[in-house]
């Protein structure tokens, strides 16, 4: 149809495109620790899973005030391993990566790699790093290509749920379980040739039966 038409019908609906707007960063910089050195490098490529990690925080808008989101995705798979909700930031990444641990049974010295934000650099998030004998990374502040695979699931995940402004923290907190846990995980297919047109699950069940082979 022509294009006239579609954007007639869409006003005539009151149906409106999602659009990505502009967003701010919400890690600030403590400038009193000090970072981790930039070990992936923008190399956002792992052998197999559990051994490099990337990860950022995030925010919903509610009628109730902010809910935010912290993710670890396993750069092997892309599959989100462990994530955390809630609404303050203060354990938020401690909390997912305590998920990815259990869940992606992550190697010995496996990568961690975020921002320089005071969450990451917090001596809390550092010594559950080295509790767990992993290492950490740290890109730098402001620079999105330092994450870019994290940046690009954030984006995934705002055009496929939206960005308006949920009624409460519970239905916005159902509806990014829903999207990481049914769709992007086990359903959205990784339409490149490295992932094998797979979704991220079954990329990690593959890598699963050639270990065992």
């Amino acid at each position: 149809m022509n294009r006239k038409r579609i954007a007639r019908l869409m006003r005539e609906r009151d149906i409106r495109g999602v659009t990505r707007r502009k967003r701010c960063s919400l890690t600030r910089p403590d400038t009193k620790a000090k970072p981790a050195l930039d070990l992936i490098d923008r190399n956002f490529h792992a052998e197999r899973p559990g051994i490099k990690l990337v990860g950022e925080i995030t925010y919903l808008p509610t009628a109730e005030g902010w809910l935010y989101l912290a993710c670890w995705l396993d750069l092997a798979t892309r599959e989100v391993v462990g994530y955390a909700m809630a609404d303050h930031r203060a354990e938020l990444v401690t909390d997912a990566l305590d998920m990815a641990h259990v869940r992606a049974h992550l190697e010995p010295g496996c990568l961690i790699h975020g921002y320089r934000g005071s969450e990451y650099t917090s001596t809390q998030f550092r010594n559950q790093i080295r509790e767990l004998g992993l290492r950490q990374s740290c890109g730098r502040t402001g620079s999105y290509f330092d994450n870019a695979a994290a940046e690009s699931f954030w984006a995934l995940l705002k055009e496929e749920i939206g960005t308006r402004t949920w009624p409460d923290r519970t239905t916005a907190r159902a509806e990014v379980f829903t999207f990481i846990e049914t769709f992007y995980n086990r359903r959205r297919l990784r339409k490149h040739r490295t992932f094998g047109y797979l979704t991220p699950a079954e990329t990690r069940q593959r890598h699963q039966h050639a270990l065992a082979a």
